[in-house]
């Protein structure tokens, strides 16, 4: 099994998702996450001054099995990328175990397969 963890632009996350749910990943977590980037300057809008420092991204979390990782990371590449600096990472990593807390199954059976 292995745990996805994308972060990637807001303004790409309604997108991402309709491509994982249309791909049969039918279950994901994500949350707002906030970074520091390459990027240290000051910029002006209306009179403020916003710093580039802290960059706003979804933080996207998938558990899978082996075989559907690739199908996986493909989906989220191709839709997440605007080719410009900032599109965000993918991270791929085990997992060693898993616990269903409804029946107390654990192992690879307990995630569900694509349809």
């Amino acid at each position: 099994m292995k745990k996805i963890e994308a972060i990637i632009r807001k303004t790409k996350f309604d997108e991402v998702k309709e491509a994982l749910l249309n791909s049969d990943i039918n279950w994901f977590e994500y949350h707002d996450v906030h970074g520091i980037g390459q990027s240290r300057q000051d910029r002006i809008y209306r009179g403020v001054v916003y710093s580039t420092d802290i960059i706003e991204r979804v933080a996207i979390t998938i558990v899978c099995r082996d075989i559907f990782v690739e199908p996986t990371v493909d989906v989220i590449l191709k839709t997440a990328q605007t080719g410009e600096v900032g599109d965000g990472r993918i991270f791929v990593s085990d997992v060693i175990d898993t616990w269903s807390i409804r029946t107390g199954e654990h192992g690879d059976t307990v995630l569900r397969d694509k349809k």
